[in-house]
């Protein structure tokens, strides 16, 4: 499977609009498309939504550096990101401490932005949202 590609499709439950904006100020994300679910060119069919939600994000797609991710509100309010983090690796620990402090404004600290073995900063939060994150810079290898 050469050209298969895994990506994260994330689902914000109503705050996908939110979520954006705090990514974009938070990493610097940039949306590439978005269409919201009264600009489909198939109707919803019905009662598949919330009442209200006809504004809220259909379909997004996003990057952050180098990396492509997908999202949307889905169809019911709330979300719910178990099981997973998403791995942030920055070049340097400024940027580890920028962005772990940007991720973590309104969210919870797992594991405080520290020296480990493998790297001179690491540390895991879930940002407002509920999205788990460890957020790295990495380590130098060996001669």
């Amino acid at each position: 499977m050469p050209n298969t590609l895994v990506q994260p499709y994330l689902i914000f439950g109503g705050r996908c609009e939110e979520a954006l904006e705090f990514y974009r100020t938070a990493l610097g994300a940039q949306v590439d498309f978005l269409m919201r679910y009264k600009e489909s060119p198939e109707p919803t069919p019905p009662g598949m939504l919330p009442p209200g939600f006809e504004n809220k994000v259909m379909h997004t797609t996003f990057h952050i550096g180098g990396t492509t991710l997908m999202a949307a509100d889905g169809c019911e309010e709330g979300s719910s990101f178990g099981g997973f983090s998403l791995s942030l690796a920055v070049p340097t620990e400024a940027e580890a401490d920028r962005a772990f402090a940007a991720l973590a404004a309104g969210g919870q600290v797992r594991m405080p932005l520290i020296k480990t073995f493998w790297s001179p900063r690491f540390g895991m939060l879930t940002d407002r949202f509920g999205l788990g994150w460890m957020v790295s810079v990495p380590g130098t290898k060996a001669p």
